[in-house]
């Protein structure tokens, strides 16, 4: 269990009915955007209140009546997901300024400048976000609005999320290790084993890769692999 002093409150207004919890706000906002904690990390008490600040416990009756259940973990975990987290404004300050760098890092990885084909560092979309006045929501998972942040940044930077298919030839002397870290770098698009050993495959990646995944296979390969950009 957390700490009571470090606890923010959790809440859902549900029939009438109000249902609150003792939570971590940076691990229950992580379970908010799908991770798996256990639960005993992330809240202060196993209990559900009415009122916290006034340690006024909640009623099974009312918990099997509006959950379904009055089982602390899964009523816990739907006040969580489908309720509020008191945050403080440093709190949301914080994770505003967090979850804006996870976006801004994917979106110059899986982005690039059409008019130079190489991909906007993260702080220049930072900039960007501020002048186009685009706030991130500390709720939701970054992954969940790159979309809506790209568009709104189009207006005032040149920006595509385009992907490239690369042609790769990796030898046969290095395929096992190779194998894996290739296939999980990207969309396998097209893949063949050769007569003397060799993986011949094409995978398509953000356009903003391309230059790391040109330092993983060659690292892999001790920069013995063939690869070609597949035109469109």
């Amino acid at each position: 269990m957390i700490p009571v002093d470090s606890a923010v409150i959790a809440r859902i207004d549900k029939h009438g009915k109000r249902f609150e919890i003792l939570v971590d706000p940076e691990k229950a906002l992580e379970i908010r955007r799908g991770k798996s904690i256990p639960l005993d990390e992330v809240v202060a008490y196993e209990e559900v209140f009415e009122d916290s600040s006034k340690g006024l416990r909640a009623s099974e009756e009312d918990m099997k009546k509006v959950f379904g259940t009055s089982e602390f973990e899964k009523v816990a975990i739907e006040i969580i997901r489908k309720g509020s987290v008191q945050l403080t404004t440093e709190q949301r300050r914080r994770m505003r300024e967090e979850i804006t760098k996870q976006v801004a890092d994917i979106i110059s990885r899986k982005s690039v400048n059409p008019q130079t084909g190489a991909p906007h560092p993260p702080q220049r979309i930072i900039t960007a976000m501020s002048e186009a006045g685009v706030h991130v929501d500390e709720m939701l998972r970054a992954e969940e609005q790159v979309e809506r942040i790209v568009k709104a940044l189009k207006p005032i930077l040149p920006i595509s999320m385009e992907t490239v298919r690369i042609q790769f030839i990796v030898p046969p002397q290095y395929t096992g290790r190779a194998y894996g870290k290739i296939k999980e770098f990207g969309s396998l698009v097209k893949e063949s084993w050769k007569n003397d050993g060799s993986w011949e495959g094409v995978i398509e990646i953000p356009a903003g890769l391309q230059g790391d995944f040109y330092e993983l296979i060659g690292s892999l390969t001790k920069g013995e692999a063939r690869t070609k950009v597949m035109e469109k």
